[in-house]
């Protein structure tokens, strides 16, 4: 990560260098008239390690403590990753070897001998990828759930016969799995209470589809009010609700930037954003994640250089980021975005789907949480399936930005409205949490997401695990590393009854594989020991087997500080691969 906001000052005339909190001296001690944000040139880019977290105390931008670790991945860990990914390969291709003889079967999609002439449809890296690796631990995914998706719920239990080419339900249920996966955040994605409640009185007055879109026959009365009132909770002008959040991304992109526009995304947005900003035909610069000296940069050179080819100034600047990054659990540096794109005269997307009712003392977002004024941000973007357990997604601002959407949005003008009692979950949730239903609901509930989400990363971390992200981020990417600790840590987590999400390459770095918690309120104390306790049990258990097969001794890889190192917290003979 880049130097601490903290050490730089901000001032329209100067900007001095500093570093840990001195100023630098020498001939590049001062920069006039330049840039807001510098950082030493002896200094690159580069994640710290857990000794050097990036953190940022209070100064002019941030009103808090602002703490993030992304510690180095091990040399050690890299190569031994980057080997069960060659020796994966290698087998890959004497499968495909043996495949294309007939003597194993193959069960996925090819070419006819009629079409050897053709160009080749299937013969790809992704596709030899999805072959020989990922069918390996598919079983980790989709699996069915046949319950509401809260603190707890209930999966379908499934088997394959062929090495997870194809499952078989067994007609068996496994019950209370505790759900550290779904986006639950505040715990209202349930079945009881006055959320299912009101959408059940709304199916009966509404019905369950619209049949049309808002422009024609779709706009009903408590679309009207579920816009008014996010307007409300956001502090914006007016804004707009659609029913499918990726879609609110992909399809306003395209109308708000277009070819003479450019874009300027984080490396690590979502790709509904990506699509968005694809779709769209604007010019697109990525920057570092979350790194300011990067975005400054881009910033500068475009308006020093302008266009390609003409150099004529760009017709539009647009800043993409997200509030909390769903694989990293890092939040945004919005002060010191904003502060960016105040300077450069830039426009600024926030796509708050994670952070929305996730954040801030009152829920309402990084902007909540930082304490800054809504109205430095031109458009506020955000769904409604994580915090409001719901469906759909907003963008807030401006009334001008807002009408101009109705008028030239596809997903407004071509997409079918938002399904009724749908709406209803959104109105009644955000009330709760905004406190107009009389009750303190809201605010225990978030009180509770803040208490959770520290207690239980301070839990793993005092176990030894390697945890990403910021201190104040529901979503935990602890991180797995080696391929084959994929599908094991889901496997072995599964066994104890505990739903986790586990992720690896292409969706994170090919040496990043991590498996990824989703804190909620609705958790309670007991539950998270039980998931961190069942960690701390298996990371035991894998020290014990490497200290007697000597793989970590003097390597300063396998303990960290006398604890286990969550890139061996899984025992390879466990893994049954």
């Amino acid at each position: 990560m880049t130097e601490s906001s903290a050490n730089k000052l901000i001032n329209g005339d100067v900007c001095h260098r500093t570093a840990n909190g001195k100023k630098s001296s020498g001939r590049n001690g001062f920069v006039k008239n330049h840039c807001l944000f510098q950082q030493p040139q002896q200094k690159k880019y580069r994640r710290p390690s857990e000794k050097n977290n990036h953190v940022v105390r209070n100064t002019s931008l941030y009103n808090r403590p602002f703490v993030e670790q992304f510690e180095e991945t091990p040399l050690l860990v890299a190569v031994l990753t980057y080997v069960g990914y060659g020796i994966l390969t290698i087998f890959g291709y004497l499968r495909d070897f043996l495949r294309n003889w007939g003597v194993e079967n193959c069960h996925v999609a090819r070419e006819r001998d009629e079409q050897k002439d053709f160009v080749p449809l299937y013969q790809d890296f992704e596709n030899f990828y999805t072959r020989n690796l990922y069918m390996r631990i598919r079983d980790n995914w989709n699996r069915p759930i046949c319950s509401v998706p809260g603190a707890k719920m209930d999966l379908v239990e499934r088997t394959s016969k062929d090495y997870n080419w194809t499952f078989e339900h067994t007609g068996k249920v496994v019950k209370d799995v505790i759900n550290m996966g779904s986006y639950n955040y505040l715990g209202f994605a349930e079945n009881t209470g006055s959320c299912a409640d009101n959408a059940t009185g709304s199916t009966h007055k509404y019905g369950v589809g619209v049949g049309s879109t808002r422009s024609e026959m779709g706009n009903l009365d408590i679309h009207e009010e579920l816009e008014q009132l996010v307007a409300r909770f956001l502090g914006v002008e007016s804004s707009m609700a659609f029913g499918m959040g990726f879609a609110t991304n992909s399809m306003n992109i395209p109308a708000l930037a277009g070819k003479g526009c450019l874009i300027l995304s984080d490396e690590l947005n979502h790709a509904s954003l990506a699509l968005g900003a694809r779709l769209s035909g604007a010019t697109i610069r990525v920057f570092k994640h979350n790194n300011m000296v990067s975005l400054e940069k881009l910033l500068r050179d475009a308006i020093v250089h302008g266009q390609p080819r003409t150099h004529r100034p760009w017709k539009k600047m647009l800043i993409l980021v997200e509030g909390i990054y769903s694989m990293e659990g890092s939040i945004v540096r919005l002060p010191e975005v904003i502060a960016l794109k105040k300077h450069y005269k830039a426009y600024l997307y926030l796509d708050e789907a994670h952070s929305i009712g996730a954040l801030g003392p009152r829920g309402g977002g990084v902007v909540d949480y930082f304490g800054l004024d809504p109205k430095d941000v031109d458009i506020m973007m955000g769904t409604f399936t994580k915090s409001f357990g719901a469906a759909g997604g907003y963008i807030g601002g401006k009334r001008e930005l807002i009408d101009y959407l109705r008028s030239h949005s596809h997903s407004s003008i071509y997409a079918t409205a938002m399904s009724p009692p749908v709406s209803q979950q959104i109105i009644t949730s955000m009330k709760i949490i905004m406190g107009e239903d009389n009750t303190t609901l809201g605010a225990e509930r978030l009180k509770q997401l803040s208490e959770n989400t520290t207690y239980f990363r301070r839990k793993l971390r005092e176990m030894g695990f390697i945890i990403y992200g910021n201190n104040d981020s529901p979503v935990v990417p602890m991180m797995l590393y080696m391929p084959a600790k994929i599908g094991a840590f889901g496997r072995e987590m599964l066994k104890r009854n505990i739903g986790t999400v586990v992720v690896g390459f292409p969706a994170t770095p090919i040496i990043e594989s991590r498996a990824r918690f989703c804190v909620s309120a609705a958790h309670t104390r007991d539950m998270l020991d039980t998931v961190s306790h069942r960690s701390e049990t298996e990371a035991q258990l894998c020290v014990k087997y490497l200290e007697e097969h000597k793989y970590y001794l003097n390597s300063g890889v396998g303990v960290l500080e006398g604890r286990p190192h969550s890139a061996i917290t899984m025992v390879e003979q466990q893994a049954q691969i």
